[in-house]
């Protein structure tokens, strides 16, 4: 079989090696990761998953033609993701779920990698830093809310990912030199 999508027909043994971060079992077969759409070898450092969510594979291009992408970290079958790609992988992430705490542990958790390297690899393509990234986009979805809805800021900071209103208003102010209530003033927008 090329192909094992259930916890309950992953051979125990695959399962134990994925477990134990087992290289013997490496090039034998691959393990991907169906919420991150990640695919591993079973000697990767990576948190482990939950079994629920892991499928096995004979070989890394099943994996790839499922559209599972190569960890980062591990590189099964050697097969690299530009690094371009890859952060702009984690950017589209952060787009989609700027509203969830989101730390950097979080997403080297996500994307398979260590904390250090995301945030380098981060840096030198982005030129800043990952929570930097997260924090503009959380800032401007606030702004475009502040514009275009009547909530309260108390809202918009929670809806776009803070979870205290005054640490918002301070860092919006920083961010752009006014405070969260003149910004929506000055776009004639009311309460």
């Amino acid at each position: 079989m090329d192909l094992y999508s259930s916890s309950h027909t992953i051979p125990s043994e695959y399962w134990h090696a994925i477990s134990n971060n087992d290289s013997n079992f490496d090039d034998h077969f691959y393990y991907g990761v169906k919420t991150t759409k990640i695919f591993c070898r079973p000697s990767c450092k990576s948190r482990l998953p939950n079994k629920d969510n892991v499928y096995i594979f004979k070989k890394a291009q099943i994996a790839l033609q499922l559209g599972f992408r190569p960890c980062k970290r591990c590189k099964p079958d050697n097969v690299l993701l530009p690094n371009e790609e890859w952060i702009e992988l984690i950017c589209a992430w952060i787009d989609k779920n700027y509203d969830e705490n989101i730390t950097l542990h979080v997403l080297a958790n996500v994307f398979h990698s260590s904390p250090f390297h995301l945030q380098r690899t981060f840096n030198k393509i982005k030129k800043e830093s990952p929570l930097n990234y997260l924090q503009r986009i959380r800032l401007n979805r606030a702004a475009n809310q502040l514009k275009e809805t009547n909530h309260t800021i108390q809202f918009i900071s929670s809806s776009v990912g803070f979870s205290n209103s005054s640490y918002f208003s301070t860092v919006f102010k920083k961010y752009y030199n006014i405070t969260p209530n003149n910004y929506r003033k000055k776009f004639n927008c009311k309460l």
